[in-house]
């Protein structure tokens, strides 16, 4: 893959997005080098700073341990304290400790999701209907990121698959997109140059059926904290982070392929698809490995990254013939 040279709509080029964040990181990190803490590396600086700033714990929700192949991996679960404040989301600032200091501005009572499009029964469903239109489950899921860095997340909710089939999608619908809130009165970088908002992100409609996919509603057996997505996100664990959007209010089926946020805005770096693939490098990053968070020191040697983020049983057929460097 290579830069875009033209750019053919008024937003920032990605080169000038993600360079801002990763400049201030890197920038703490020297602070932190030059007062002694050489050996411990960006996630072990970071990890102490997340836990002494993790949020206090929201109301229970249980879930019971899922049925669904795939759905509990053995790896250790990385610490709230950092899944909960080391967060890409855009609208609360690009700085991953942004989310958490901004976060709190988002109003998630009332909430409702339409749900429209090439279906035959469209709803509009309020946040507690959806808590009980399935039974609650823990899924331990793998989350990484284009970036380079991953973290393992105890999710609770239910598969999407159980709002498509209430719906009942016509022949029509070929792909399922997800519109993020976008309200610059609660989420202070709305109506930044970073992206088109609001946040678009969209699956194939096999890909939303998968029994992977899932609709959270919880992490750490508790409510979504707001910088994690509340009240409700996807979680598809297959591919790079930016695909599982977070606060989704609208859930439409369409028969063309959407044009997503982050395709919008570098379709020479982000695909529609977005599998994790150690074999195909975003142009500023190699996939080939990647550094657990709050786990691997400086000097200790990064994962190698797996093919479908380690789900390849579980999904690869569904890209059988499928050129994955070319669809990437």
């Amino acid at each position: 893959m290579t830069q875009r040279a033209d750019r053919g709509f008024d937003h920032a080029i990605p080169s000038e997005i993600t360079p801002r964040a990763v400049y201030e990181g890197r920038r703490r990190w020297l602070q932190q080098l030059a007062a002694g803490a050489l050996g411990t590396g960006l996630a072990s600086w970071a990890g102490r700073e997340a836990l002494a700033q993790a949020p206090a714990k929201g109301a229970p929700l249980p879930g019971g341990k899922s049925a669904v192949p795939g759905a509990n991996v053995m790896d250790a679960v990385t610490p709230r304290g950092l899944a909960t404040t080391y967060n890409n989301f855009y609208e609360f600032g690009t700085d991953k400790a942004d989310p958490a200091r901004n976060a709190h501005t988002l109003k998630t009572r009332p909430w409702t999701v339409t749900v429209e499009g090439a279906v035959n029964k469209p709803r509009v469903y309020g946040i507690d209907d959806l808590l009980k239109l399935s039974a609650m489950e823990e899924r331990i899921y793998r989350l990484r990121c284009v970036e380079g860095w991953s973290m393992v997340v105890p999710w609770v909710g239910w598969s999407l698959s159980a709002l498509i089939k209430q719906v009942e999608p016509t022949g029509n619908a070929k792909f399922v997109e997800f519109h993020t809130l976008a309200d610059p009165k609660t989420m202070p970088f709305v109506g930044s140059r970073v992206l088109d908002w609001p946040y678009v992100e969209a699956l194939r409609i096999d890909e939303a059926m998968h029994p992977l996919t899932m609709m959270v509603f919880g992490m750490y057996g508790e409510v979504l904290p707001n910088q994690n997505g509340a009240p409700l996100r996807l979680a598809v664990p297959w591919k790079y982070g930016f695909k599982s959007g977070k606060s989704i209010v609208r859930i439409r089926f369409v028969e063309q392929q959407p044009k997503t946020a982050w395709v919008k805005a570098g379709p020479q770096e982000y695909g529609f698809y977005s599998n994790v693939n150690p074999k195909v490098d975003h142009p500023r990053w190699s996939q080939a490995t990647e550094r657990r968070l709050g786990e691997d020191g400086i000097f200790a040697k990064k994962r190698p990254t797996l093919m479908f983020n380690g789900y390849e049983t579980q999904v690869a057929s569904m890209y059988a013939g499928l050129d994955l460097v070319k669809n990437f």
